[in-house]
């Protein structure tokens, strides 16, 4: 009986705690993306899995999926799922808006997850 309890009290534990690190859904980072239009400078100030709206140009290739991206006020990673990039068809070089997730590291700068792009003309 203790074995059975304790093996429910495992399987409670584990599922909280997945959700505790399970972070926003899209559409939760999509609506706080609309209100937070602002630029890779005052991406530093915000706070990990804060939405956000940027307008810039896709400059370099990184690695994988990881891209530089820069607007007048300066440059941040960003990363950009394949089927996104595909999706978009984008390449190095585009004029883009993007909506994502700040997310901030312990030993490394703050970068940019993409949830949504499209390629922007600038006027």
């Amino acid at each position: 009986m203790k074995k059975v309890l304790l093996g429910c009290g495992i399987v409670v534990f584990t599922g909280l705690s997945t959700l505790t690190w399970a972070g926003k859904d899209d559409h939760v980072l999509l609506q706080e993306a609309t209100k937070n239009m602002v630029t890779v400078s005052q991406v530093a100030k915000l706070a990990d899995e804060t939405g956000v709206t940027l307008t810039g140009q896709i400059t370099k290739h990184l690695q994988s999926d990881h891209y530089e991206f820069k607007d007048r006020s300066g440059t941040i990673s960003v990363e950009i799922d394949d089927d996104l990039w595909r999706q978009a068809g984008l390449k190095v070089g585009d004029h883009v808006r993007l909506v994502g997730e700040v997310d901030t590291h312990r030993y490394k700068a703050t970068d940019i997850e993409v949830i949504k792009i499209e390629k922007y003309t600038s006027r």
